[in-house]
């Protein structure tokens, strides 16, 4: 059984709890080009880290089978609350989820990960492009110069 996602989900967990030790408050309010923060988008992470995890423990149950979502309706939702979550809080709730996702992925029993996988669900496993997409958009925010005013 290849594992090889966990060591990229690894690599890009360590970049998220790094990148989130070095931010400021100033940092986690900053606007994204998509017209959210920094704070928001760690929170976004946090929810999808999460509601994955809850996916593989229900096929963990019940069997593999499809999981469609459809992520701009959610994703808009998930905007719209983690505007309300204090910043410093949603970053580390991003490395909290990223830890209890990334662990579970870790010891995950063989013949359910190749269900995974069979099923065309293996996205799921991979963690780290999620987190990679969000954390270079966040990464490329921080070092422009913020808007004088």
């Amino acid at each position: 059984m290849d594992r090889s996602y966990a060591v990229e989900n690894a690599r890009e967990r360590q970049r998220l709890q790094t990148l989130i030790a070095s931010l400021s408050d100033e940092d986690l309010t900053r606007p994204l080009p998509n017209g959210w923060t920094v704070a928001i988008t760690l929170a976004h992470l946090a929810f999808w880290d999460h509601q994955r995890l809850a996916v593989l423990k229900q096929w963990e149950r019940a069997g593999v089978r499809p999981a469609p979502v459809d992520t701009d309706t959610i994703n808009e939702g998930v905007r719209l609350l983690a505007a309300v979550i204090p910043p410093r809080r949603a970053a580390q709730a991003a490395i909290e989820a990223a830890e209890a996702i990334d662990q579970a992925l870790e010891h995950m029993a063989a013949d359910l990960l190749t269900a995974i996988e069979a099923g065309g669900q293996s996205r799921i496993l991979t963690r780290s492009a999620h987190r990679r997409a969000h954390l270079d958009q966040i990464d490329a925010a921080l070092r422009r110069k913020p808007a004088a005013g």
